[in-house]
């Protein structure tokens, strides 16, 4: 039988081949012909097993055709290649996304984000662009997650939701919402501090314990001020002990900052072992990810309470020092802790306001002083005439 010999049905315009199935099966392939728009169309209408096609189906199907109520084969074809060809295009959420993730660094805040991402946004808004977003769907979201997460996660996952449009706004890939993304207030201002008693057993909770390379941040926390992130970014070319000065790369996202490490710093950095790159390394002297086990250890041996954040609980109580020591004003304490704004260093200023209050105070016990000392002169002074007189 010649090859691809076509056989003629008793359908007008449905013919058949014979070819193989999947399975090595001969079966029928069904074809048909017809006229739209003044052109010969000869078309597949599909295969005998692996379509279930029959010429009464592929005779149904031609007649479809002819009506114009589907598209033909190639109508489809072009059709598909138009939509890819628009879906290459198409900027939605999901796809931002990915884009915005590849240009992340790695780490545990995109692991984080990450999840934010797959359980809070995904769902609704992956395949959405920016501009079919309506004010509506965001608000849904907010509320639908302020029955069961806290004010500061949800914040977190719609500035996420925030930080995707943004970064394709900034790089033309689509445009940005007409609307504000309302956020819920975060009452976020805790300031942690430890009393001279509970800084002395943390010490000696620190000194003796077994996890060296925390401990050794837990002081570089308390003697610096220095965020967790920064201590576990630092490496060792960062460090200038010779002038006396730290390099923190990218400090909470900021601009690098340039901060004056004190002599219990220095000794501390001068005491560490220099066995990697990074000052204080996780295994195999890579960067170290995780903290919280060993540091809570710590914390705990101290006796400490459990509300008390190991590193940037140390963090507030450096600050609190210097501020209520009432010799560092809130300019110089805001650029040794690197906040961006003032706002954020207002937190210690009730602390150096009370040794202002206690400094003023002292005018009190001079004038009382005065007094006492005048009229004790001034009794000394009568008793002297009435002597005299005597």
């Amino acid at each position: 039988m010649p090859a691809n010999e076509r056989f003629k049905t008793k359908y007008p315009g449905v013919t058949f081949i014979i070819g193989n199935s999947l399975n090595g099966k001969s079966e029928k392939i069904y074809y048909i012909r017809y006229r739209k728009k003044n052109k010969q169309i000869e078309e597949k209408a599909g295969r005998q097993y692996q379509d279930d096609m029959t010429p009464a189906k592929a005779s149904a199907l031609r007649n479809i055709r002819i009506q114009g109520k589907e598209q033909t084969n190639a109508e489809q074809r072009t059709a598909e290649e138009t939509r890819k060809d628009a879906e290459k295009g198409r900027y939605t959420i999901g796809r931002l996304w990915n884009e915005y993730s590849k240009n992340r660094a790695p780490g545990r805040a995109l692991t984080t984000d990450k999840n934010r991402y797959e359980n809070h946004l995904e769902k609704d808004f992956a395949k959405k662009e920016p501009k079919d977003i309506i004010k509506l769907d965001v608000d849904r979201l907010r509320l639908e997650l302020a029955k069961k997460l806290s004010p500061q996660t949800v914040k977190h996952v719609l500035n996420l939701l925030t930080w995707i449009i943004n970064y394709g706004v900034k790089n033309g890939l689509c445009r940005g919402l007409p609307f504000h993304i309302q956020k819920p207030t975060v009452n976020n201002v805790k300031t942690e501090d430890l009393s001279p008693e509970q800084v002395n057993a943390l010490l000696q909770a620190i000194d003796g314990s077994q996890h060296k390379t925390v401990a050794a941040m837990m002081k570089m926390a308390l003697y610096s001020g220095m965020r967790r992130g920064e201590m576990l970014k630092l490496q060792w070319p960062d460090v200038d002990l010779e002038r006396g000065f730290v390099h923190l790369r990218e400090p909470k996202g900021g601009p690098d900052q340039r901060i004056p490490i004190n002599n219990l710093a220095r000794d501390l950095l001068e005491s560490l072992p220099r066995t990697s790159n990074y000052v204080f390394p996780g295994r195999s002297g890579r960067k170290r990810s995780n903290t919280s086990k060993a540091a809570c250890e710590i914390r705990d041996t101290a006796s400490l309470p459990k509300t008390f954040r190991p590193l940037h609980g140390l963090r507030h109580v450096y600050a609190s020092m210097l501020a209520s020591s009432g010799k560092v004003d809130m300019y110089v304490l805001q650029r040794l802790l690197t906040h961006k704004s003032p706002v954020m260093t207002q937190r210690y200023a009730h602390l150096r306001d009370e040794t202002l209050k206690a400094g003023a105070g002292q005018v009190d016990d001079i004038f009382k002083k005065q007094k006492e000392d005048a009229e004790e002169k001034q009794k000394q002074g009568q008793a002297k005439v009435v002597n005299l007189k005597s």
